[in-house]
């Protein structure tokens, strides 16, 4: 079982705003998920993004692997390098 993080939107059409969740890869986007651990609000100035520090290393370290979205997102709240 190939787990990741990654984004899962929700909000209004033009309107987009994501959860972060650890997801199975075979599951679809907006579908079943298995633990959400924040989310990203591109829309404020500045953009929103809270994700728990403490519940993303536990998944990185048991070997989830993050988009390259959400690799970012961890770099600019400051959890990852």
């Amino acid at each position: 079982m190939a787990v990741k993080i990654r984004l899962k939107r929700i909000g209004a059409k033009k309107a987009p705003f994501y959860r972060v969740v650890v997801a199975d890869s075979r599951y679809p986007r907006d579908g079943r998920f298995i633990e959400e651990i924040g989310y990203y609000n591109p829309l404020t100035n500045p953009v929103e993004i809270k994700i728990d520090s403490e519940k993303a290393t536990k998944w990185i370290s048991t070997g989830a692997q993050p988009t390259e979205t959400v690799k970012s997102l961890l770099k600019k709240a400051g959890i990852t390098e």
